[in-house]
């Protein structure tokens, strides 16, 4: 994996720039459709590719792993091949996953015993055998595992939770270093930064992931439910530290505002089940403002679901039209209001390398943040 910061904006610590996998080139900032399961929800691959041109989807490695498990994946050749995907894929490690089985789960030096959601089977996750379910999958990113620590948590808790991390990282690495791709193609590694919103922690923490010099680095343990002043305050404390040479990737962030201001602090790479969880409950994200199509008022609006004038989609249904198909329980209208939102997504970080670009990327984002945050 390559990544290079092109551009940078001189009113911020925004960059933007390239990165490269064996499968694609990914220009950043960049915004990963969630494709959880091996499918972004009620979206086509081809949709994917052609409609909103995703370079990279996200794959989850605990859902995977239980459906349809290992042995079916590896015997496709990988996740790419299994869901005709010939584009990057990042997986989570599970983290997350396992955090939110709080009530099933026990975390041990060893690992992570839980049952799973589905049947109740026991099952354990180390730090080692992440790695290799990852190389069985065959994502081009794989995720360090770690414990995405609650919010609010005590001071000792996460302390406690961070040395947990930081042992299960330097456990993970080591499998990495010592083990190869299954399926052709190369695979990159990064450690997570946790702490909570400790300042002492983070920055303990991002000198730590930085010290162990990974071709880039994520930022986990936010938009858990912190004020976004406390993410905000933490992004710009770590990314003083973790190397400006490496991509940063903010983990499951989140609004359009959240990717805005988070990429005016450095970051790089975001994910998020917003565009489409929302979208198939009827919110829709546009550049005037957040619709709720659900509403009386969209009933006879025969105008396009993004009256901005920006192009992201097929503008040919209308808000009255999507309305009408939301409110009848229609597959046909989750499945628009998903592609809107996940273009739409697309579109705001591809606009914001080209603010960045024209160096005017601080003036655009300060106009664009209070229409994104008007319900219209």
């Amino acid at each position: 994996m390559e990544f290079e910061v092109i551009y940078s904006d001189k009113g911020s610590d925004a960059r933007a720039g390239i990165l490269r996998t064996d499968h694609s080139e990914i220009p950043t900032p960049v915004f990963m459709p969630v494709g959880t399961a091996g499918s972004v929800k009620g979206v086509h691959q081809r949709e994917l590719l052609n409609d909103i041109e995703a370079p990279i989807i996200l794959g989850n490695t605990y859902h995977l792993y239980l459906r349809p498990g290992l042995e079916v994946i590896q015997g496709a050749g990988g996740l790419h091949k299994f869901m005709n995907w010939d584009r990057s894929i990042l997986t989570d490690s599970g983290g997350y996953q396992v955090f939110s089985l709080a009530a099933n789960r026990k975390l041990k030096p060893e690992g992570a015993h839980f049952s799973s959601h589905i049947d109740g089977s026991k099952h354990l996750f180390t730090p080692e055998n992440i790695v290799d379910i990852q190389r069985i999958i065959g994502a081009d990113i794989m995720m360090a595992f770690d414990e995405c620590t609650p919010w609010p948590c005590d001071l000792k808790y996460a302390r406690d939770s961070l040395k947990l991390t930081h042992s299960w990282l330097d456990r993970g690495l080591k499998q990495f270093l010592s083990t190869e791709p299954l399926y052709g193609h190369s695979q990159a590694f990064f450690p997570i930064v946790q702490g909570s919103v400790f300042k002492d922690l983070r920055r303990e923490s991002a000198e730590f992931v930085a010290e162990r010099n990974a071709v880039g680095n994520a930022i986990g343990g936010l938009s858990v439910g912190e004020p976004a002043e406390e993410m905000y305050a933490m992004l710009e404390l770590v990314n003083e530290v973790l190397p400006a040479d490496k991509p940063r990737y903010l983990m499951g962030v989140g609004t359009p505002v959240n990717i805005l201001e988070a990429i005016s602090l450095g970051v790089d790479m975001f994910d998020c089940v917003m565009p489409t969880r929302n979208g198939r409950n009827g919110m829709l994200f546009t550049a005037e403002g957040i619709i709720n199509i659900r509403n009386r008022k969209w009933m006879d609006d025969y105008s396009p679901i993004d009256a901005s004038g920006y192009s992201f989609v097929d503008t040919q249904y209308s808000r009255a039209y999507l309305r009408h198909l939301i409110i009848s329980g229609e597959m046909l209208g989750a499945q628009i209001a998903s592609l809107h939102n996940l273009a739409f997504y697309l579109w705001l970080v591809r606009q914001a390398f080209e603010e960045i670009k024209s160096g005017t990327f601080t003036a655009w984002k300060e106009k664009m943040i209070p229409a994104l945050s008007t319900r219209l």
